[in-house]
């Protein structure tokens, strides 16, 4: 079994961050598209006879958002996480290593081992 580093369990929760985070603002815009297209029966448009959208019941209302949420955000959150994980991740790890060189031609790193030794 492989023995996890410092190092690659940060990264695996960065990415899986980052992927969440990104499909649960993608959910949540996707209900709102739901109710772009569908409506409920409600005073404001006079139980369903002046709607210009699609009139369905509260509960297939709810159910629709709640499936485009999952669904869209598990598929943003699926392409967002392989994005990372393919293009970003080995781009990152060259900027780390020029951070850490000009961390250590400046003198920052001695600095930066002293704070976190204390």
């Amino acid at each position: 079994m492989k023995t996890q580093t410092r190092k690659t369990v940060l990264g695996y929760f960065s990415e899986q961050f980052a992927g969440r985070f990104t499909g649960f603002i993608i959910g949540l815009w996707a209900t709102r598209i739901v109710s772009r297209f569908f409506t409920t029966r409600s005073i404001h448009n006079l139980w369903g006879l002046t709607a210009k959208k699609t009139v369905v019941s509260k509960q297939t209302f709810g159910n629709l958002q709640w499936i485009a949420a999952v669904v869209i955000g598990y598929l943003v959150f699926e392409v967002v996480f392989r994005l990372i994980k393919n293009k970003i991740a080995p781009g990152l790890s060259k900027f780390r290593f020029r951070l850490l060189r000009m961390l250590i031609e400046k003198g920052w790193s001695e600095k930066l081992r002293r704070l976190t030794y204390r």
